[in-house]
């Protein structure tokens, strides 16, 4: 098995989904066993632990936390941000995760395969992380919001 990009790290997972967390910590653990993965499951303890703690990635759920208050609030701090989305999975959310400086926005459909995803998000710059994203989830955004989706909410113009 090769070293994760994560190894070593610190990171926090946002979501209200008690089981979401898990399968986050789960798959990130699996892949380096020397990461602190801290979790919150509210707004509130998101905020109470991004301004007491560093940290080299943050995941944020779009929904139910706030995602793009704590994205908005995460970017200043300059923590790499990946989004991770189910109810919000549109271009419109997508666009907005990217205008806000997300380095990536993931359908929850992936979370089995977060890890590279996260890899990409936390090595690579801001727009060639995109710019990975689009082209490892090119098909999937096909197929859930239709041919010429770029097109029509101008994503395709971000990239």
């Amino acid at each position: 098995m090769r070293e994760s990009i994560l190894n070593g790290k610190r990171i926090l997972a946002v979501d209200d989904e008690p089981d979401v967390l898990t399968v986050l910590e789960e798959e990130i653990a699996g892949s380096c066993s020397n990461c602190m993965v801290e979790k919150a499951a509210t707004y509130q303890e998101a905020v109470e632990k991004m301004v007491s703690w560093t940290y080299d990635l943050v995941i944020l759920d779009i929904m139910g936390v706030r995602g793009f208050d704590l994205l908005e609030m995460a970017v200043q701090r300059n923590f790499p941000v990946a989004m991770l989305t189910a109810h919000a999975l549109s271009p419109e959310a997508l666009k907005r995760s990217f205008e806000m400086k997300a380095r990536a926005y993931l359908p929850k459909e992936k979370l089995g395969e977060v890890l590279p995803f996260l890899e990409d998000a936390l090595k690579l710059e801001y727009l060639p992380a995109w710019k990975r994203l689009f082209e490892k989830l090119k098909e999937f955004f096909d197929q859930r919001f239709g041919i010429g989706w770029e097109e029509k909410t101008g994503v395709n113009s971000l990239r």
